[in-house]
């Protein structure tokens, strides 16, 4: 009964980590700034995930008026015209523009000490794609981006 109830517990354990494990390979942490910079430059979404999460945090000390940052999830050639759309939707609306159907995903915009997470459906990405994340912010963009790596 003894050697039953530790052989139960010890697959309860791996199953545990093998789910931990899991939820770590479909999230990601990703910094901002009042430098205008994310901490990473890219991040990979595995195929294996039917969800992924991306936090987005804000280390900076400035207000979202001054030094607001969100994180747009989209394809590549579509990452600019998403920004130079989202300009007339202006800081109440994140600099995204309502129902743009060319957004992936996106968090709100967070300013200093401030943090939003967002959960999104892989379906929406192929393995191989050309996907990016990029900050709305007017003029972020520039320096704000990165390589969203589908496999």
């Amino acid at each position: 009964m003894f050697a039953k109830a530790v052989a139960v517990s010890l697959l309860t354990l791996a199953s545990a980590s093998v789910f931990a494990a899991d939820e770590d390979k479909c999230a990601v942490t990703i910094d901002s700034t009042d430098q205008m910079s994310y901490n990473s430059k890219e991040f990979t979404v595995d195929k294996s995930c039917k969800k992924f999460t991306v936090t987005l945090t804000h280390s900076g000390n400035l207000p979202k008026n001054v030094m607001g940052h969100n994180l747009v999830v989209s394809k590549t050639a579509d990452m600019q015209p998403i920004a130079t759309d989202g300009l007339s939707a202006g800081i109440d609306k994140g600099y995204l523009k309502d129902g743009d159907a060319r957004i992936i995903a996106h968090t709100k915009l967070i300013g200093a000490g401030e943090s939003d997470k967002i959960t999104f459906d892989t379906s929406k990405l192929e393995a191989g794609g050309d996907y990016g994340f990029f900050c709305s912010f007017p003029g972020h963009i520039s320096m704000m981006k990165g390589k969203v790596v589908v496999k």
